[in-house]
C-alpha cells in the first residue's frame, strides 16, 4: 500500500511502528473514533481528509493489536505539493508513553523533504520543527494559530485535497 520504511520503536518500547495495510482500516477507524468521537466529523481538517488521498499510513502494534495510528494525506498549497498529517490516534491505555511522538517521527521520516501541514498544538509539535503557518488557508473554520508547517519556506495560499 505504501512504500515507506518501517520505523522500529525504541528498544524498550512494547510496540512496533509499521506501515498501515488495507486490512488495518477498520481497526484504525475504531481507534480514531474512540480517540476523537463523532465530533471530529465537524472539523475542517476532517473535511479535507475526506477529499484527499492517503499518501502514507502508519500503525503501532503491540502483541498483534493496533494501539496507535497516523496518516499523511496528499494536498497542495497554492498548487505546490505537500502532505497533511493527522489524525494521530493512540489507545487510552497507551497514552503518555511516547507513542504519539514515534508516530509523528514515522511521518517525518517518510516525508523527507516534502513539506507537512497540520492543525495542532505548537507546544507539542514545535519539538518536531513545526511552526505557525499564518498565510495558509483551509476551506472552513479553523483556529489559524493551530495551523502548523514543517518544511522549506513559508507556505501561503489555499489548501486543496490532492
Amino acid at each position: 500500500m505504501f512504500d515507506a520504511p518501517v520505523r522500529p520503536a525504541p528498544q524498550d518500547a512494547p510496540w512496533r511502528i509499521e506501515i498501515e495495510v488495507p486490512d488495518d482500516a477498520a481497526a484504525v477507524e475504531g481507534l480514531v473514533l474512540a480517540a476523537f468521537g463523532p465530533g471530529r466529523f465537524a472539523k475542517t481538517a476532517e473535511r479535507l481528509r475526506e477529499r484527499a488521498r492517503i499518501a502514507a499510513g502508519f500503525v503501532a502494534r503491540e502483541d498483534g493489536r493496533i494501539i496507535g495510528s497516523v496518516r499523511l494525506w496528499a494536498i497542495t498549497i497554492d498548487g505546490e505539493p505537500a502532505l497533511f498529517l493527522g489524525p494521530i490516534a493512540v489507545s487510552a491505555a497507551s497514552r503518555r508513553a511516547g507513542l504519539g511522538a514515534d508516530l509523528v517521527q514515522a511521518c517525518l521520516d517518510h516525508a523527507g523533504d516534502v513539506g507537512i501541514l497540520l492543525v495542532g498544538d505548537l507546544p507539542y509539535f514545535g519539538r518536531f520543527s513545526f511552526r505557525p503557518a499564518p498565510d495558509v488557508r483551509l476551506s472552513g473554520p479553523v483556529d489559524q494559530s493551530r495551523v502548523l508547517w514543517r518544511g522549506a519556506g513559508e507556505p501561503e495560499g489555499l489548501v486543496v485535497a490532492n
